[in-house]
């Protein structure tokens, strides 16, 4: 074998191995004696590779990637589940509370029905939210107890719920509220001096009504949309007055809730998609319970039933 053949044949295998690892080597002339020709062919930039020469790019690492960043976010949604449900039982809850779904991009229409009773220049006054959704919803009405430890437990299980304030009991702290409101819940209406409204005049019943819309506003920093009357009760009158200064609906409730039990409407004693449940700001000296064991109780109910607690506010 001369030496010129032999060179020929070592630099073929060199071209050979650079094939193999995606790179493009020159055919050599016959007789060409250079050893040096495995390096490929210079190319501008900007050339494009011949199809016959284009490298395969394999990225075996990319689907680790993908698989390794699954199996992450499986991690975090186990650690936030198991944190979650080690709250739920710090607070004493049976099971882990069920999660309402998103708000719904447009609220309920308000029609006339046997939940919602409507008439023409009046907010409609409603018992039930019309939705096919599994969620009820939790309302605190008055002021007169201001339990620190409700705002704890609302702010660690991140409950929903929507406040119906008098001023006679919430003004003693409104800073109470302030809290409360600046951990998400919506502040509304339930007058000043909570009075049966069917006993009042008109005048009366601006004051009562109006009155606590200025007054939230200015301690609370905005204007409620939602107006309930205390005692469930009123008249066209108040219905009227109400849309006057800016109230849209007038939510009732269909149970109450208590530390020790739930008092329902209807005779199966059940939730029903859409309800509106009833509670107050109370304390042992009322109630055989406190305000933290309220709040169990309803979230227990409804999970135990297949409900989640969702926002009033984001459906009426």
């Amino acid at each position: 074998m001369t030496v010129r053949s032999s060179a020929r044949r070592r630099t073929l295998v060199g071209c050979a191995a650079l094939l193999l690892a995606s790179t493009a080597c020159a055919a050599l002339p016959d007789g060409d004696d250079r050893t040096t020709a495995a390096a490929p062919e210079r190319r501008h930039s900007g050339d494009p590779l011949p199809p016959a020469a284009r490298p395969v790019v394999v990225l075996p690492g990319r689907a680790l990637q993908e698989e390794d960043s699954a199996q992450a976010a499986e991690a975090r949604q186990a650690s936030a589940r198991g944190e979650a449900l080690a709250t739920a039982q710090r607070w004493g809850l049976a099971a882990l509370p069920l999660a309402a779904p998103p708000p719904p991009p447009t609220k309920p229409e308000l029609t006339a029905g046997p939940h919602v009773k409507v008439q023409d220049g009046a907010p409609p006054v409603v018992y039930r939210v019309p939705t096919d959704r599994p969620v009820v919803f939790l309302t605190i009405d008055d002021g007169a107890e201001k339990d620190p430890e409700l705002l704890r437990m609302l702010a660690d299980l991140r409950v929903p719920v929507s406040v119906f304030l008098s001023d006679y009991l919430a003004r003693a702290d409104y800073g109470y509220f302030r809290r409360l409101h600046a951990q998400g819940v919506t502040i509304n209406n339930h007058t000043i001096d909570h009075p049966d409204l069917r006993t009042l005049a008109a005048d009366r019943q601006q004051q009562e009504i109006c009155g606590q819309q200025d007054r939230l506003e200015e301690e609370i920093g905005t204007r409620p949309t939602l107006f309930r009357p205390p005692y469930g009760e009123y008249t066209d009158v108040s219905l009227r007055t109400a849309a006057g200064c800016g109230i849209t609906a007038v939510p009732l409730w269909n149970e109450e809730a208590f530390p020790d039990h739930m008092d329902y409407r209807y005779d199966d004693r059940r939730l029903h998609a859409g309800d509106i449940i009833l509670t107050h700001f109370r304390g042992p000296s009322l109630w055989n319970g406190d305000m933290t064991q309220m709040l169990r109780r309803v979230i227990d109910t409804a999970t135990a039933q297949g409900f989640a607690l969702a926002r009033l506010d984001d459906y009426l």
